[in-house]
């Protein structure tokens, strides 16, 4: 265990008035703007060691909204389990004399970074705050139970890749997680002991948590001894100098059935905007608006949160929607497989209504699969192969989809992209090709053969050291398959016939998997069409920056299929076949009529919000 040094502390609690701190903060904040970021080791060191400090307006929205939720017992005992240079303790202290005037506050700082915590020491000097450096994760064992009346953290965010699996396994069995872990979720996982009953958690984290597989642990952590009730999915305001799309989520250590106020912020497609509000502030009011942030136009919108219903086994098809009798609402455990979305009355309605005209899901057709992963791209892929004096025999280099290569329907190749494809694509497993029978691959792989043998996970596993990470399934790539990307602002699903290999941008589905390709194109036409598009954003949700969605397994595996016996998804299935087979150009309007009727909805039911991205 590490050991916990003291650093600083001060006994004299609520030494400063509102005024005081409010003049003193304009000094410190002016002058601790250059010292943050001196005392920051680098980009590079940020990431490995998950440290990504707070921004000031960023920290005074999550101490207003945390202190909110927060009743006094007498005094205030406030910690923060991974303060660095100490942002959001200084944020929670000016709002606490604010708000809870002559109520004394006690604050409490951990974290493993000496210089950070040398930092936070110097930019709160005088203020009744204890400063720790060490492992908050072992010092939590050693702090009494309700120690605390909230916490306040923006936690380290570092991934099982980085945190090594020995490390990530130890932390699993410790902390009761499971599958893909962070260090966030220990972190959040020590916090419910250390809160006094009623007490409040003000967490600051990514907000890939609310919809990744991987954040499974966290959603289950937030609902199992603790009760969301503000949730603000801050998304792409890049309020962060990193590529952090982050959340803010408030909890309470109570049972509360006040529904949980959740807030989205998204950038959309530049336009007018008569709101003159501050970011923070509509926020705060979760008033439905779209503003300007930072010369970009910003859209908020709110509901409640739906965290997600385990569907009874009868039932085929789950979805993320509240479910009615006669009644009144049944509550359903909460299913910490399923994302996180955000509830509102017409979305949910509009769902049931899809509910309604599904027969499956894409992920019950069939097997969505990844693209290739060779983990040397440099190696294997090239578009200037025929430039090498002696490339490797063409029968072992294969035209390549990428991402450039789709748009919806069809593949449109711009560049002669090949992939060295060492492997035997008549054999159902991978089988690795002999490279005496291929000299001209053997001597060029050869050339790179302390790049290639130097992956470690790749030897490891068995495989030769020639081989790539994600062959898939070789036999398959030479029927027909859908092809569509990992990540677009719009679905683009498109019909490969070429024999192609996919890369590990894209994702795909082999048409003998699906059954026939009357049913094929059905799932695309679903997949392209407005409804989809809509399906995607109520139920899954993960969106990038500047509305680039992600388009993976997971999310669309739970895209709906329509009955594919009813004369209207007939009508469908004939419409996106003259696209495909003959290039005609679809009508949007036409394609989202189609597809209303497959599912049963009338053509009002699609949403007079959403327009297809076709």
């Amino acid at each position: 265990m590490n050991s916990i040094e003291s650093i600083g502390s001060s006994p004299d609690i609520c030494r400063f008035t509102r005024a005081e701190w409010s003049g003193m903060d304009g000094r410190v904040g002016r002058a601790a703007a250059d010292r943050r970021a001196s005392a920051s080791a680098g980009a590079r060191v940020r990431k490995r060691h998950g440290r990504h400090y707070t921004p000031v307006r960023l920290a005074e929205f999550l101490a207003e909204r945390l202190l909110e939720h927060v009743v006094p017992q007498g005094r205030l005992r406030i910690l923060d389990p991974a303060c660095g240079d100490g942002e959001l303790l200084l944020a929670v202290y000016r709002a606490a004399v604010r708000r809870f005037p002559g109520i004394p506050v006690q604050l409490t700082g951990f974290d493993l970074d000496a210089a950070a915590v040398a930092l936070a020491r110097e930019r709160a000097a005088g203020l009744p705050v204890t400063w720790r450096v060490g492992d908050f994760l072992c010092a939590a064992e050693e702090l009494a139970e309700s120690s605390f009346d909230a916490v306040i953290t923006n936690p380290p965010y570092v991934r099982t890749q980085q945190l090594g699996g020995a490390t990530a396994r130890l932390l699993s069995v410790r902390f009761g997680l499971r599958g893909r872990i962070d260090l966030t979720h220990p972190f959040v996982a020590s916090v419910p002991r250390l809160l006094r009953p009623g007490g409040v958690l003000g967490l600051l984290c990514a907000n890939r948590f609310l919809t990744t597989k991987a954040g499974a642990n966290l959603r289950a952590l937030l609902r199992a001894d603790l009760t969301p009730v503000e949730l603000y999915d801050l998304g792409d305001t890049k309020l962060f100098d990193a590529a952090v799309l982050p959340a803010v989520t408030v909890a309470v250590r109570a049972s509360l059935a006040t529904p949980c106020r959740y807030v989205s912020a998204y950038e959309i497609p530049d336009g007018e905007s008569a709101e003159t509000l501050d970011l923070f502030t509509a926020l705060a009011a979760a008033r439905e608006c779209s503003l300007r942030h930072e010369g970009r136009h910003i859209a908020i919108e709110a509901g409640t949160l739906d965290p997600g219903t385990a569907a009874p086994l009868e039932d085929s098809v789950e979805f993320a929607v509240p479910v009615l009798s006669d009644s009144g609402p049944i509550v359903r455990p909460a299913d910490v497989a399923t994302p996180w979305r955000m509830s509102r009355p017409s979305v949910d309605e509009w769902l049931r209504r899809v509910r309604g005209g599904t027969w499956r899901t894409f992920g019950e057709v069939a097997r969505i699969r990844v693209g290739i992963k060779t983990t040397a791209d440099r190696v294997f892929i090239s578009d200037r192969w025929e430039h090498r004096p002696s490339p490797p025999e063409p029968e072992l280099l294969f035209d390549l989809i990428t991402h450039h290569d789709l748009v919806p329907w069809r593949i449109s190749r711009e560049r002669p992209t090949r992939v060295l494809y060492p492997y035997d694509v008549s054999c159902s497993r991978r089988t690795p090709v002999d490279l005496d029978g291929f000299p001209c691959a053997a001597a060029y792989l050869a050339e790179h053969k302390d790049v290639l043998a130097a992956r470690a996970y790749l030897t490891a596993s068995g495989r030769e050291w020639f081989e790539i990470w994600v062959p898939q399934r070789p036999h398959l790539w030479r029927h027909p398959k859908l092809v569509f990307p990992d990540i677009s602002v719009a679905p683009r699903f498109a019909l490969d016939r070429s024999g192609a290999i996919v890369n590990g941008d894209c994702y795909w589905i082999s048409v003998p998997d699906i059954g026939s390709e009357t049913l094929a194109y059905l799932l695309m036409g679903v997949a392209n069409s407005a409804l989809g598009l809509r399906f995607y954003d109520a139920v899954c949700g993960n969106r990038l920056y500047a509305a680039r969605r992600r388009w993976i397994t997971q999310y669309v595996a739970r895209l709906p299929v329509p009955d594919p016996s009813t004369a209207a998804a007939d009508a469908l299935v004939r419409g996106v076949r003259a696209v495909v087979e003959e290039g005609a150009a679809p009508d949007p309007g036409e394609l989202d009529e189609w597809v209303a009727a497959a599912f049963g909805l009338g053509s009002a039911q699609l949403g007079d919000e959403f327009s297809s991205p076709a």
